[in-house]
């Protein structure tokens, strides 16, 4: 058997069953240990920076980059303190309505 044939059979096994989603809850506890991990290897890109590049901000997000802070804070995940970030690791389907907020985008509606 090929390889080639291989790939198409469990393409076609993978089309047979159901699609299978993941949790939102599980959604944004990756998304925070991702954040964490990436925060760990160096600072992250400053939200001025951040929103230069074109990734549009939530709204602390706006408001910490409009505030009058230095860089080091400006490279802080502010998702770490945001009570968007709790709701969606441990209620399925929480209720923030935040635009732009990664974790609203986690929840399955």
């Amino acid at each position: 058997m090929t390889e080639h044939t291989r790939t198409e059979q469990l393409i076609a096994a993978a089309a047979d069953e159901p699609t299978v989603r993941a949790s939102s809850r599980l959604k944004s506890r990756i998304y925070s240990r991702l954040a964490l991990a990436q925060a760990a290897d160096g600072p992250l890109l400053s939200l001025p920076d951040t929103k230069a590049a074109g990734r549009r901000l939530c709204v602390f997000e706006e408001l910490v980059c409009l505030a009058p802070l230095g860089e080091t804070i400006q490279s802080k995940n502010p998702c770490r303190v945001c009570h968007a970030r709790v709701a969606a690791e441990h209620i399925e389907g929480a209720p923030i309505y935040w635009p732009h907020c990664p974790y609203v985008e986690f929840q399955n509606r």
